[in-house]
């Protein structure tokens, strides 16, 4: 049997039944461990890959087991939702709640925001102590190896998958969840906090868990205010595609921090000047009133469904 929805917009085809399944903090956790076990999938093919006498740099490696990693939650979320879809209310992956401002002027800003919180935490991040020179060597590979495999998985795949379980399924669920007497689960703050907390988390360090925490919060409150999962992709997009290119410039490939290539005084003011500036894209994110208290993710309801 096969069902099918009538909706009056795109909601990502391939994934069009995931609006209906609702995670709340139990169901975050489920797809946390099924994104693990994705994880040893991944790992465990291009073993065997290797093993087979197929040899695979270390570019070839994480874009087969990167996408891998996605499958069991995405099925997990796919059966979960087709349970649900003839019962029980959905709400949309992505929306394009633009008011007052527009789609072009949101993603600009989205865009400038983004490079300005990637140069506030550089600071941050260098009050941690110096990276394992075994983490240092596995991140790098990521960054300087082949630079068009690199950007599909780091600018192309990161993107995609990470923002549809972080933004598109956790923080939807977290903000639409409610508990048994009909009250939300809890306030769209805390639920854009959790989100981050799980963006980080699976980061599994915190030379990269404290900046994307940083960058998931802003996520979190654009996809709160627009319900638009394309411009948390943009979003993520930017910062890996920025880190990506300082990666590849030579005279940058082995600085830790911008601190190194510039004065103190200079840094200070720089790092003024970005906190600013992604004040400022706040502000305006901020005028996008979002549709419902929960957030502006669209409803659908089940008689949206046909058999």
């Amino acid at each position: 049997m096969a069902f099918f929805r009538k909706s009056r917009s795109q909601n990502y085809d391939l994934f069009s039944t995931h609006a209906y399944y609702v995670p709340g903090v139990g169901g975050m956790f489920a797809l946390l461990g099924l994104l693990l076990v994705g994880s040893l999938a991944g790992s465990l093919i291009t073993h065997i890959m290797t093993r087979a006498g197929i040899p695979l740099s270390q570019d070839w490696t994480l874009l087969i087991s990167y996408p891998i990693m996605f499958i069991p939650p995405i099925l997990y979320a796919s059966a979960q939702g087709r349970r649900n879809l003839l019962f029980e209310d959905g709400y949309k992956l992505d929306n394009e709640h633009f008011s007052p401002k527009g789609g072009a002027v949101l993603a600009v800003t989205a865009i400038i925001g983004t490079l300005s919180c990637a140069f506030v935490m550089d600071a941050v991040n260098g009050l941690l102590p110096p990276m394992p020179e075994w983490l240092e060597k596995m991140l790098g590979s990521l960054m300087t190896g082949n630079v068009w495999l690199n950007f599909i998985c780091v600018s192309l795949f990161a993107p995609f998958f990470e923002e549809w379980l972080c933004r598109g399924m956790v923080l939807r669920g977290l903000l639409n969840s409610r508990q048994e007497d009909g009250r939300p689960l809890m306030s769209p703050a805390l639920a854009i906090v959790i989100s981050a907390l799980f963006f980080g988390v699976i980061h599994l360090n915190p030379w990269q868990a404290l900046p994307a925490f940083a960058l998931g919060l802003l996520m979190g409150y654009v996809y709160y205010r627009t319900g638009s999962l394309k411009l948390t992709m943009l979003i993520h997009f930017t910062n890996n595609t920025f880190a990506l290119i300082l990666s590849h410039i030579d005279g940058l490939a082995d600085v830790d921090s911008l601190r190194d290539v510039m004065t103190d005084w200079v840094y200070a003011l720089v790092w003024v000047l970005n906190l600013a500036i992604l004040a400022g894209a706040v502000y305006v994110f901020r005028s996008v009133q979002p549709q419902r208290k929960e957030g502006s993710c669209e409803i659908l309801h089940p008689e949206e469904i046909t058999v």
